[in-house]
């Protein structure tokens, strides 16, 4: 591994996911080799035998290299709610999650971990996602979904962040309101408040185009 970022979002369907593979076609498009994993997910479905979550499998076909989905997703919870209830039956360990990293920091230079939620959402009753990522150690982008509300839930996630002394990469405006009302003002506001760089804007799409998506990225 040459490098590694931390994606959290503002909150639960920010647009993690899409910055997530975004950024993994971005750093493709730089010759790059690269991975992604999500530690946990709730709401998944079954496939071939096993619960897998839509957003993990989306991660683990954009790798440049073939990965076991145990090792991208490790704890895949069925019921669409918080992991710290989801998953009373099997609650996530972080040192199985940082097996499954350390298996990846062997496969590719850059290796992209998505975080569930925001940045305090519970994964179990003894550690959140502040927690996990604190343990992992890297740099943290954090992915903004532009809506009304999000100046707050913006500046709110950078404090909380910042106050976990982690280095942060910058931040990812996530257009998912095609109608949204002075949306350039509210991301111009949002830059004024963080000290950090925006990284992108990624515009509203009804299918994702990623490898479009990837071009709107500067890292």
């Amino acid at each position: 591994m040459e490098q590694g970022f931390f994606i959290t979002g503002t909150d639960t369907d920010a647009g993690k996911t899409w910055a997530t593979v975004s950024l993994m076609h971005y750093f493709k498009r730089q010759g790059k080799s690269v991975v992604g994993m999500k530690p946990v997910a709730s709401g998944c479905l079954q496939y071939q035998g096993k619960l897998k979550n839509a957003d993990a499998l989306l991660i683990q076909a954009n790798a440049t290299v073939p990965i076991e989905y145990d090792v991208v997703n490790p704890y895949a919870y069925e019921n669409p709610i918080s992991p710290h209830i989801a998953g009373l039956d099997n609650p996530l360990l972080a040192s199985i999650v940082i097996e499954r990293f350390n298996t990846l920091k062997n496969k590719a230079q850059i290796i992209l971990v998505e975080g569930a939620g925001g940045w305090l959402s519970p994964l179990s009753y003894q550690m959140d996602v502040a927690d996990l990522a604190k343990q992992l150690g890297l740099p943290v982008i954090l992915v903004v979904g532009m809506q009304l509300g999000c100046i707050n839930h913006a500046r709110l996630s950078w404090q909380a962040i910042k106050f976990q002394q982690l280095p942060l990469a910058g931040w990812i405006a996530v257009c998912k309101d095609p109608h949204m009302r002075e949306l350039e003002r509210n991301i111009e506001t949002i830059k004024n408040y963080l000290d950090g760089p925006l990284l992108g804007i990624l515009p509203f799409m009804e299918n994702a185009d990623f490898n479009q998506l990837s071009t709107f990225l500067s890292v």
